[in-house]
């Protein structure tokens, strides 16, 4: 009697697992090649941001590196092997709070990992958006990247990232 149970929840967490593995899978790469990254909504915010030209709101999260180097303020250079996540929303007004702008529609989300040598030629940085709940990739080509790159070459003295990590008691 007891096998059974046993064998009933190995095959559930089998088929979850395989599940959740497939679900990760469903995701095309973008067109430079980079996959998005398992698990990244367990990752630890390091800030956040609004813009006004887009009406948008974003939280920025961060691989293990990065978290590392952001809570050290070892953050120009990034380290090697840092990613760094931007989850972006349309801005909404809160249905029962006028004065609060709470996150509407997924718009897009992004990724910039940092290799110097791998991506040399967009300011040590591989970038990688997809779009919309259904997470489909942005650009046609890999010069896509070249459009990131060129929007971040305002902040190339703060190593080409525009987040300001913030900072907690």
């Amino acid at each position: 009697m007891i096998k059974q149970p046993a064998s009933w929840l190995f095959f559930t967490l089998f088929a979850i697992s395989g599940l959740t593995y497939a679900a990760n899978k469903s995701v095309a790469p973008t067109a430079n090649g980079i996959r998005l990254p398992k698990d990244y909504q367990d990752w630890k915010v390091i800030g956040t941001s609004h813009r006004t030209d887009n009406n948008s709101l974003r939280v920025i999260v961060g691989n293990d590196i990065a978290v590392t180097a952001a809570q050290s303020g070892k953050t120009n250079p990034w380290p090697k092997g840092s990613i760094l996540g931007k989850l972006v929303w349309k801005d909404s007004q809160h249905p029962d709070w006028a004065e609060a702008t709470v996150p509407g529609a997924l718009s897009h989300i992004e990724f910039m990992l940092k290799d110097a040598v791998t991506y040399r030629k967009t300011g040590g940085w591989g970038y990688a958006r997809w779009v919309g709940d259904k997470a489909t990739p942005y650009g046609k080509d890999a010069n896509f990247a070249n459009a990131c790159y060129s929007c971040h070459t305002t902040v190339k003295k703060d190593d080409y990232v525009f987040t300001r990590p913030v900072s907690l008691p």
